[in-house]
């Protein structure tokens, strides 16, 4: 059971509108007061990258419902909340949709407060200023990202209005406090405008464990692939693939097993004390876990039936229940790390960005689709003679739906390539009817019911699935 932490954000973002709720609470330090000094700028640093581990955030939540509404993987517990994503009956209510988008939220406002508070600092030093200021400005970007191909949607796909914006800190209640929704296009704007703050401001590459230049530019081919921009999808992940030292792991089991390999551009660092909760939703119970979310038997068979493919190695069978389940961050201590950038991704997005291009280059998007096939165990594929657009776009997107299992990237790959409609039909369940996606709305989750009451400019803005 997870609980929403009460905070001055709660009271900001979630909550506006009860006049009880206008007192900070006595546990909530002003974070104006917090961002003194360089010392107190990196506590809030970390803080920040804090809650992108959070539970209700990449530290399992993100993960889950994203691939639990798609062909990955299946609600076969009693967490009523994820069967609900399973079968498209999501509630308004929903207490795990309702704890992302608070989770996301937050995540906005600790960046604002940094990126408010830390050029007036007197001690920062201009170079530290960049960084801290670089990497609040990504982590904001890829919050808004994230909540934009979540509640938005993808442009000339589904949806057409983006999300509320908040750009500032939240101090108090005012006309600021109750933002409407933004348009589709003016929040995936403010993803590009942020990345681009980074961009500017960060250098080079350290460790994973941290933003870097890289990140941005990784993130940055992620964003423009969404937008079908190919030709700035290929540049920047070409930049990421030849201008840093990174390299494919020769084992994929061990990027998951390891941290911070040679493939890993950000990583976020979890340990027993501060862990998360993707191994606990999916393994069985014999083994430690809760085994509410197993996988769907066809896709599991399918990527079974490729022996030689050594992910179907992270793919474990609980005998006793009939079911299998995602095997790939399972550290009993739940101190896996989580992947949030590495190389994989970026040739499969130059790969896909070649197969649209005009004229297509096949031959490029071929070599990168095989470096991550042979990695894999695999051999070459469709490489053989003329092959259409068509094939290879679904060759890479079969790659995609096994490559990144619990990575969040399955149903949106779905929802930007307007595919979900014909891959959506009839998927068998453990414990019930199949599944049909009904239509295209049901792409996006539901604006929080809480949020659309104590906000009165949301009003008439919820996302027509849910109205």
């Amino acid at each position: 059971m997870k609980y929403i932490k009460l905070s001055i954000l709660l009271v900001l973002l979630t909550s506006i509108g009860c006049d009880v709720l206008e007192q900070d609470p006595q546990t909530a330090i002003s974070e104006e007061i917090a961002i003194r000094d360089l010392k107190s700028a990196n506590a809030a640093l970390n803080g920040l990258y804090d809650q992108l581990q959070s539970t209700d955030y990449y530290g399992d939540n993100i993960q889950i419902m994203s691939d639990v509404a798609s062909d990955i993987t299946q609600s076969v517990g009693t967490w009523d909340f994820y069967r609900e994503m399973d079968t498209f009956t999501t509630a308004k209510s929903n207490t795990e949709n309702r704890n992302l988008w608070f989770a996301l939220y937050q995540t906005v406002n600790h960046a604002n407060n940094l990126i408010a508070y830390v050029p007036g600092l007197t001690d920062v030093s201009p170079a530290e200023r960049d960084r801290i200021l670089g990497e609040s400005y990504f982590i904001r970007a890829l919050a808004y990202f994230d909540l934009t191909r979540t509640y938005g949607g993808v442009i000339g796909e589904v949806g057409t209005l983006g999300v509320p914006l908040v750009t500032t800190p939240s101090r108090k209640i005012d006309e600021s406090s109750y933002p409407s929704r933004s348009t589709l296009q003016a929040s995936y704007d403010q993803v590009k405008a942020d990345l681009t703050m980074a961009e500017s401001l960060l250098s080079g590459f350290d460790k994973p464990g941290r933003v870097s230049e890289a990140a941005v530019k990784a993130l940055f081919s992620r964003l423009y692939l969404y937008l079908k921009d190919y030709p700035k999808t290929e540049a920047y992940a070409t930049d990421v693939i030849d201008n840093y030292s990174f390299d494919l792991e020769p084992s994929y089991a061990n990027i998951f097993a390891g941290e911070n390999t040679q493939e890993a551009i950000f990583e976020l660092q979890y340990n027993t004390t501060d862990g998360n909760s993707l191994r606990f939703w999916h393994v069985p119970s014999k083994i430690g876990g809760r085994g509410d979310i197993a996988m769907h038997t066809d896709f599991s068979e399918m990527v079974k039936a490729r022996p030689a493919d050594t992910r179907g190695d992270l793919i474990g069978f609980d005998a006793d229940v009939g079911v299998y389940y995602p095997a790939k961050y399972n550290k009993t201590g739940g101190d896996d790390n989580i992947q949030i950038l590495r190389l994989a991704e970026m040739y499969l997005n130059r790969a896909e960005a070649r197969a649209n291009k005009s004229p297509m280059d096949a031959v490029g998007a071929l070599s990168d689709l095989n470096k991550i096939r042979n990695r894999a165990g695999l051999a070459d594929t469709v490489g053989v003679g003329v092959v259409t657009k068509a094939q290879i776009l679904l060759a890479i997107e079969k790659e995609r739906s096994i490559e990144f299992i619990l990575e969040a990237q399955r149903w949106y790959d779905l929802m930007r390539t307007g595919r979900a409609m014909t891959v959506m039909m009839d998927i068998p369940r453990k414990n019930g009817p199949d599944v049909t996606l009904p239509n295209k709305n049901y792409l996006l989750f539901p604006i929080p019911s809480r949020d659309m009451e104590a906000n009165p400019n949301l009003a008439g803005q919820q996302n027509d699935a849910y109205k």
